[in-house]
């Protein structure tokens, strides 16, 4: 956390929470999503300046509920979250890299939904690959040790045919999308406690 937010929360410990204003899509852009946005539930505009986002970057974190925010000063402004917290993609540099320019790290565990979403796990950090990274990850994927052809990773994935799902060693296990935020422990939607 920046020095600068950690000098204003001292000064002013008691600012309201902010909901609903910004939101982290599924592939990895920041959205400010005025009234208008989340009136009509659209995702709202894409914050493109560099200095915003590197300072949201830095002052991302989680709260005790699972939901996600970033401090702004003493204010803290939970994150409507498309996918997962974080969203992976791939880089020929540094290997999986998430949305807010860090290394993931091992990859401990593999899900792939219903829909096709993959997502990574290593450590605390859960992240949902980048839909057009999928042609980069695909080759990656071996069933039974081989190549998967994509009409038996289909069947696979709507459970018509049986084997031994990988990426990169790490056995691919089947999860229902609905179920990511509870099984992970984030909250997609963060609202205010009542």
């Amino acid at each position: 956390m920046d020095d600068i937010v950690k000098q204003a929360l001292a000064k002013w410990p008691n600012v309201p929470h902010c909901y609903g204003w910004l939101g982290l899509d599924a592939r990895g852009n920041w959205r400010m999503r005025d009234e208008r946005a989340q009136h009509l539930n659209l995702p709202g505009d894409q914050l493109r300046h560099a200095a915003l986002v590197a300072f949201i970057v830095r002052n991302y974190a989680a709260d005790e509920r699972g939901c996600w925010y970033f401090q702004n000063g003493p204010q803290r402004v939970y994150v409507q979250l498309e996918a997962t917290p974080y969203i992976v993609r791939t880089d020929p540099a540094q290997g999986w890299s998430l949305h807010t320019g860090e290394a993931l790290g091992p990859v401990e565990e593999v899900v792939l939904t219903e829909t096709g979403a993959l997502v990574l796990r290593s450590g605390a950090v859960v992240a949902q690959l980048d839909d057009r990274d999928f042609a980069h990850v695909l080759p990656l994927l071996k069933m039974n040790g081989a190549a998967v052809a994509d009409e038996d990773l289909l069947a696979w994935l709507d459970g018509s045919a049986a084997g031994a799902l990988t990426l990169d060693g790490v056995a691919v296990q089947r999860v229902a999308a609905a179920d990511l935020p509870a099984r992970y422990g984030y909250v997609s939607v963060p609202v205010a406690p009542s």
